[in-house]
């Protein structure tokens, strides 16, 4: 597992996640932009984040947001120009905060030049950077398809929507003739430029990049040996000339991740990782209500914890743009506790823009640019009681996604200003991490109470000498829970008071403590 070139500054780093069309609008034309990102990251400072993770810029069609690159090279236009995403990334740096790129290797739009070049009948250099059948009567199993689409004879293998052909980065075990093998001379095309784009970005002054499913690229390929040993080869590269250059996943199998070379994966909303019965089902286990159930994300978490070799580096985001928002299923005083949880958690914290002031997720919207159910929670980010919540000083039918129409709707300007707010609470558990080694990125994790259908949780988060007793009771009730720990200085609470009576630590109904032991 491959962490020697780990850039020291993930280790204390905590990512804010900025969709752009969303999040500030510079100039007037509904749609957020650079500039506006430039002009709100000593909000995002402030709130304690030293480093943003971008969805993706680059030029698109926007059928699914931008996640259909047409041009890896040049940025949208509706969000400036090269020439202004490399001014904020030398903004960022100049407050000390770091940059990832959204990366998508696995599609591209049918919009891009590659594709429009290997739908062509002649051979030439785009004919295999893409996943084509030899007959147009034959689809690539276990994918969509586009076909009939043009003079070449084929049908073209599609990730996700129609419009997105899949890249060729070839077959771990091919079975059929037009099945090329990860070692094919199109497969290597595709891997090298790649590479190149990554060159390009990093070498304009990106800090590295969150990679897009990268454990989807390499087909047939059921252990991941293939597409780990593809990562592999790009870390060789990053190795050689980016060393600093930061690599997070979107995997959810961080063991692979790790060992491809990444510096750190997400856990995903999907598979089998657990993650939604924290927040996101019918019972959230951060629900007051108290009816959730936490033990097969803890035992989940525990095996990914020890096949990646303890490295304390699986990411849990608050939310992202493909979940529905934090705030619809969790609400007032456990979205603080729930803040609790992921700010007191190892590996990197990613915080949803609009996550931190409790945005909620918009109902009953129509999808714009492939949202659909996901639209609702990338509605602007409310930033004051001005015109449209601050974001854009367009008209309100020019917005890029309807805003929050509720009167009582929070602000960043009206909880900035409010001590009991929701952003308050995240930005003392923030300074409480980074003051705090044990409870940083890399602090072991040894969970104390994690009982199926019960509550609390509490789990020992340590470095060095330092050890620190996290206890979170998000339920309506008190509980309690057996514990052979002597309990010392409380260095955070929220709620009520912790208490210890023999061997069993008494916890009151909606509170989170971190206690030195």
């Amino acid at each position: 597992m491959n962490t020697k070139n780990q850039p020291s500054w993930l280790d204390n780093a905590i990512f804010y996640e900025i969709y752009p069309q969303s999040f500030c609008d510079s100039n007037g034309d509904g749609i957020g932009d650079f500039e506006g990102i430039i002009r709100k990251l000593d909000y995002i400072l402030e709130l304690g984040c030293n480093a943003i993770w971008m969805n993706p810029c680059f030029e698109s069609p926007f059928g699914d947001a931008g996640y259909d690159v047409s041009d890896y090279y040049k940025v949208a236009p509706r969000y400036g120009t090269n020439e202004d995403l490399k001014r904020l990334f030398s903004e960022a740096h100049k407050r000390g905060m770091h940059v990832l790129l959204d990366l998508v290797p696995g599609h591209t739009s049918v919009e891009h030049k590659w594709f429009k070049e290997s739908m062509k009948a002649e051979k030439n250099e785009f004919t295999d950077r893409y996943i084509w059948t030899d007959s147009v009567w034959e689809e690539p199993t276990g994918y969509g398809s586009l076909r009939g689409i043009s003079d070449r004879d084929g049908s073209c293998a599609v990730n996700f929507f129609s419009h997105q052909p899949a890249l060729n980065y070839g077959y771990y075990k091919p079975d059929r003739p037009w099945q090329q093998s990860t070692d094919s001379p199109g497969a290597i095309a595709t891997r090298e430029e790649m590479k190149n784009i990554m060159r390009f970005w990093l070498g304009m002054g990106c800090d590295g990049f969150r990679v897009d499913m990268a454990g989807s690229l390499v087909k047939q390929d059921e252990d991941s040996k293939g597409t780990i040993a593809l990562w592999q080869n790009i870390r060789e590269f990053l190795d050689e000339e980016f060393p600093s250059a930061a690599m997070v996943s979107e995997w959810g199998e961080p063991d692979k991740s790790l060992m491809g070379g990444f510096h750190m994966d997400f856990l995903l909303h999907f598979g089998p990782s657990h993650y939604n019965d924290l927040f996101r089902c019918e019972e959230p286990f951060f629900s007051d209500r108290g009816k959730g159930d936490v033990s097969e994300f803890v035992t989940k978490y525990k095996e990914n914890y020890e096949k990646s070799e303890r490295k304390g580096l699986i990411c849990i985001p608050s939310g992202n743009h493909d979940m529905d928002r934090l705030a619809r299923s969790i609400h007032g005083d456990n979205l603080k506790i729930a803040f609790a949880f992921l700010l007191s958690m190892p590996g990197a914290p990613f915080i949803y823009y609009g996550d931190e002031i409790g945005m909620r997720y918009v109902e009953n919207l129509t999808s714009v640019e492939g949202g659909f159910g996901r639209t609702g929670s990338r509605s602007p980010m409310q930033w004051d009681d001005s015109t449209n919540a601050g974001f854009s000083s367009a008209p309100k039918d020019s917005l890029y996604i309807s805003l929050d129409e509720s009167k009582d709707r929070p602000t960043a300007k009206a909880q900035m200003a409010d001590e009991n707010s929701l952003r308050s609470e995240i930005k003392r558990l923030i300074e409480l991490r980074q003051s705090h080694p044990a409870l940083m990125n890399k602090g072991d994790i040894e969970f104390v109470y994690a009982e199926k259908n019960t509550y609390p949780l509490a789990y020992l988060r340590s470095s060095g000498e330092e050890k620190i007793l996290v206890i979170l009771n998000p339920a309506d009730r008190k509980t309690e829970f057996e514990c052979d720990y002597s309990l010392g200085k409380e260095v955070y609470s929220f709620g009520g008071k912790v208490t210890k009576s023999g061997n069993k630590i008494v916890v009151p109904a909606k509170t989170s403590a971190f206690i030195e032991v």
